[in-house]
């Protein structure tokens, strides 16, 4: 089959790999009909290449058709028309009778190098899609074919009908996005602040609506971004075109802050030159500017929710800040079947959050390279790629 390899830094391909078999009574294999690029993976496009190894296959925002199932699998069938959460979740250990599905005991990496990987010596969470050594190494969704461990458990089932762009972000964007709301936990009446209009952006400006927050401030600077979220209602602020991002905030709120925050850009944040010099001089390994804009807009007593993936320490972290001002903090991997029943009568129905709204571009699986290269360098207007194997 074809799928898109890593092979170093900014060097993905379109390479024949060997088809996916099944290995336990737990799996699925899934025929993919459609699979994007997620900001996340830029990470291993450009920044990530020590927890890479050359030929990894990546991707993990896939959807398709199940070709066959192990005997451990009940709840899906050939022919079914499926979803695949991007973490490998067990469904019955510790953390996901929890609903913690991102930190699946079951799955998540106990080896050497994910212990090394972790600043506090604990390893990392459960097994992801197409994402690194320190993930479980488990071969992405990129590609014609897919093995889904755990497929006792995963896999969401979704009707037929409506074309994949419907169902596709139940993959990662919306249960993503669905949870950076519900940790801002924006009280009634109160302004929602939202840093990075990329497809995470966009889907918590619609959801909080939807979910009846009466004003969503986003902050970005790419115009076809500003665009698209101003179509949905939400009011903007181009970081490019203003002195600081905090002084406008402030005098847009009576000189409080947003009520809630949400960081949904992550150590990819651009507008800093001191952030980007010590990201390339290994100071720091993530550029902290969206995270620290955030922190400055907040209210005291606030809510501060980070969706955006970091990976190291940051420097001069203004915690003592965070303390005086009563802020809280909620941060973490999505915990995707947590919020699916929440998200998908939404989509079988009107689609009130405007899921097939939000590709910008489809390409064939040959052509993942210019997809990653045009939304790295936010070219041709690229806000979401999906690519058809």
């Amino acid at each position: 089959m074809k799928a898109v390899v890593w092979h170093g830094k900014e060097d993905v391909r379109v390479d024949n790999v060997p088809d996916p078999a099944i290995q336990e009574p737990t799996d699925a294999i899934i025929r993919i009909t459609s699979t994007a690029i997620c900001g996340s993976d830029l990470h291993l496009y450009a920044k990530l290449s020590p927890i890479m190894r050359q030929g990894d296959i990546i991707g993990h925002e896939p959807m398709g058709i199940v070709e066959e199932v192990g005997s451990g699998v009940e709840h899906i069938a050939p022919g079914d028309r499926v979803v695949v959460p991007f973490n490998i979740s067990c469904g019955h250990c510790y953390f996901c009778d929890l609903q913690l599905y991102s930190q699946c005991e079951t799955t998540r990496d106990t080896g050497k190098l994910a212990e090394a990987a972790s600043l506090l010596g604990r390893g990392k969470g459960a097994s992801l899609f197409g994402y690194t050594h320190v993930y479980g190494a488990v071969p992405g969704g990129q590609a014609e074919y897919l093995r889904v461990p755990q497929a006792h458990f995963g896999p969401i089932k979704v009707p037929e009908g409506p074309p994949d762009e419907r169902f596709l972000y139940l993959s990662d964007v919306l249960p993503t996005a669905w949870q950076a709301v519900a940790y801002a936990d924006t009280p009634p009446g109160g302004t929602l602040g939202i840093w990075g209009l990329g497809p995470i952006g966009q889907m918590c400006a619609r959801i909080a609506m939807h979910l009846g927050v009466e004003r969503v401030i986003g902050v970005d600077t790419v115009p076809e971004r500003l665009d698209m979220a101003a179509r949905y209602g939400m009011e903007t602020v181009d970081f490019g075109a203003v002195g600081r991002v905090r002084d406008v905030v402030l005098e847009m709120t009576a000189g409080r802050g947003v009520d809630s925050a949400i960081d949904a850009v992550g150590m990819e944040a651009s507008g800093s030159v001191v952030g980007s010099l010590l990201q390339t001089t290994r100071l720091q390994l993530d550029r902290a500017t969206a995270l620290r804009e955030c922190m400055a807009s907040v209210r005291r007593g606030g809510t501060l929710s980070i969706s955006g993936v970091y990976t190291g320490p940051i420097q001069a972290f203004q915690f003592g800040d965070l303390f005086d001002m009563q802020v809280q903090v909620r941060m973490g991997q999505a915990n995707v079947r947590r919020w699916v029943d929440d998200i998908l009568p939404l989509l079988t129905d009107e689609d009130p959050l405007g899921t097939e709204d939000l590709k910008t571009h489809e390409l064939p699986l040959e052509d993942a390279p210019l997809g990653y290269e045009i939304f790295q360098k936010k070219q041709d207007g690229a806000i979401k790629c999906v690519l058809k194997p």
